[in-house]
């Protein structure tokens, strides 16, 4: 697999052949983005939203992303948006040090290593904007991405018990970290 990086936007082959690329959402994408998140939102496995934003919020949203600053990047698999990737800084200056992670996938596109080129994307632009911590959550019914989150050096802070309650289970939150080297 070729990695092509320019102006953040990484391009590249997925392990099944299709071309991939992710870069920097812009508002043009937000229906294709909650049309994206409508099946994984459905599910409600793995994703910690209840609903998709409409047209109007999806667009603010990405407006708002831009001007302080954050990072919203669309995953198109042969031209079409099958998931996101996003940094959050901290919003007061004494957090603004840390983001949180968040990221998506859609199922039918799992499992060709797009997973790790979103990793490697996002550490990517924290390390240029100089961020220290990069956190983030993951259910505990979830190991494949537990386990990709550690192989990335994601440490665990800790977990909530009992955090979730998902078609009436209960299960764990954890709370996983990633500290860049600032010596």
């Amino acid at each position: 697999m070729s990695l092509k990086q320019e102006l953040h936007i990484y391009t590249f082959s997925a392990k099944n052949g299709a071309q991939v690329v992710i870069r920097p959402a812009v508002k043009i994408d937000a229906k294709k983005i909650i049309k994206a998140a409508e099946a994984i939102v459905e599910s409600r496995e793995y994703i910690q939203k209840e609903k998709t934003r409409s047209l109007s919020e999806e667009q603010a949203f990405i407006d708002k992303v831009e001007r302080e600053g954050h990072l919203y990047a669309v995953v198109e698999v042969d031209g079409t948006i099958h998931g996101i990737a996003r940094v959050l800084r901290g919003e007061l200056e004494m957090k603004r040090h840390c983001g949180v992670f968040r990221t998506w996938i859609s199922e039918d596109v799992q499992g060709i290593g797009i997973g790790k080129i979103i990793m490697k994307y996002a550490l990517d632009w924290c390390e240029k904007e100089g961020l220290y911590k990069l956190w983030l959550t993951v259910f505990s019914s979830n190991p494949f991405a537990h386990k990709l989150y550690e192989r990335y050096g994601f440490v665990i802070e800790g977990t909530q018990k009992d955090q979730l309650c998902i078609n009436g289970e209960y299960e764990d939150e954890i709370y996983m970290a990633y500290f860049f080297d600032k010596k």
